[in-house]
């Protein structure tokens, strides 16, 4: 039955990345532009895309025999990832749709992608702490999923603000 579970989330894990890397190619293109309806529809995906990541590192069949001592520094991992986010959340105030001014202040004027950090993070210290093997593995494969959304989310930013450049020269990620 964990076997089933296992590969049921493993799917919907991989199926939600997939859909998010197709929404962050057709948003660059311009093909699709963000409205209400697919920020909805992103933000749900993002909800399955975490829930199935949670799931699948806890019933993950593949196990790292590790100490409690590492195990714990993925919820320390974990926690940094959830602190990060949520100072981002509360700076930028918006998901998805922000079309202001080039945020600096707060935990932007040190990061530039602190909620993609924030996701490294999770992808890193859940498979840690569970001691999940073949999602730490994977993990590395949606790692580079997120630092695609980032590259295209810098060339935007580059073409939209003059003054990207030189933000980018003050700050990390």
């Amino acid at each position: 039955m964990n076997s089933e579970k296992f590969f049921l989330f493993t799917a919907v894990c991989v199926i939600t990345h997939i859909i998010r890397f197709l929404y962050e190619i057709l948003k660059h293109k311009k093909i699709l532009e963000p409205t209400k309806l697919s920020f909805v529809i992103i933000f749900i995906n993002m909800g399955l895309l975490w829930t199935s990541w949670f799931a699948l590192c806890s019933l993950d069949l593949y196990r790292m025999n590790l100490p409690g001592i590492i195990k714990y520094l993925g919820v320390l991992i974990v926690g940094i990832g959830i602190i990060v986010f949520f100072i981002a959340l509360f700076t930028i105030k918006t998901l998805e749709s922000y079309q202001g001014d080039l945020i600096t202040k707060g935990i932007y004027s040190k990061i530039r992608h602190p909620m993609y950090l924030a996701f490294i993070l999770w992808l890193i210290g859940f498979p840690i702490f569970f001691g999940a093997l073949f999602s730490f593995i994977l993990s590395f494969v949606f790692i580079a999923n997120i630092l695609f959304w980032r590259y295209l989310e810098e060339k935007e930013l580059e073409k939209r603000f003059l003054s990207y450049m030189d933000y980018k020269k003050t700050t990390i990620f």
